[in-house]
């Protein structure tokens, strides 16, 4: 379902999921890329990852660690846990596991 608010047209996580499918890491890479209009290389340098890792990430032939995924979250300014649990989420769906997860930062111990 999209939502119009202030004449901005905004999607809600079902719309989005039902227009372009499940969200993905690649999906979150790229549309960040694209959003702030920089290159694979520029992205990549940033992230201090070969060009070649970062597509692989995009297209979905690889995922990174979670600790890379948490790094890479932060080093963008994003928040870790949605992206780890999206990393997550797609490692279940592979082994057909139909799981939605759920992260939170506990306190120090």
């Amino acid at each position: 379902m999209i939502i119009e608010k202030n004449k901005k047209i905004r999607y809600g996580s079902k719309a989005l999921e039902s227009e372009f499918g499940p969200i993905t890491f690649g999906k979150l890479l790229t549309s960040y890329r694209l959003a702030e209009e920089i290159s694979q290389t520029e992205l990549a340098k940033k992230l201090k990852l070969s060009r070649q890792k970062l597509n692989d990430f995009e297209n979905g032939r690889r995922w990174p660690s979670l600790n890379l995924v948490f790094k890479i979250a932060n080093s963008l300014g994003e928040h870790a846990p949605t992206w780890v649990a999206v990393v997550i989420e797609e490692m279940l769906r592979k082994e057909k596991l139909n799981y939605t997860v759920s992260l939170k930062i506990s306190p120090a111990a």
